[in-house]
């Protein structure tokens, strides 16, 4: 699932049933996704303008939990996602927040771009 959405919003190619199916399917089966998996599934749906709250929202809980999982890029691109597409998420800012600083030498340029 998280390869075929970000293929879609890297190529800009609108597939509304598939982001949709996506959404609907992906909160359900997010024990099934890897740290990568969730990073590139909200970078795909903040990339395509495609909302999906739920998604969002478990995306959200997750990721505090399994913090440790996520390498600098996917720290990265999961919240620059949550701020594209608007989505309020305090405690995933803050479980990274506080990440950032122990893992700082993981960092690139782009990264802490992205992070800011």
């Amino acid at each position: 699932m998280a390869n075929t959405v970000w293929a879609f919003a890297t190529a800009s190619v609108t597939a509304d049933t598939l982001f949709k199916a996506v959404a609907a399917e992906a909160p359900r089966r997010i024990d099934e996704f890897n740290a990568q998996e969730m990073a590139n599934t909200v970078w795909a749906f903040a990339r395509a303008g495609v909302p999906a709250d739920p998604l969002f929202t478990t995306i959200a809980a997750e990721v505090p939990r399994r913090i440790g999982e996520l390498k600098a890029q996917e720290m990265a691109n999961t919240v620059w996602a949550f701020a594209t597409a608007s989505v309020a998420a305090d405690p995933l800012f803050k479980a990274i927040a506080a990440e950032v600083p122990r893992r700082i030498g993981e960092f690139n340029a782009q990264h802490m771009a992205n992070t800011v």
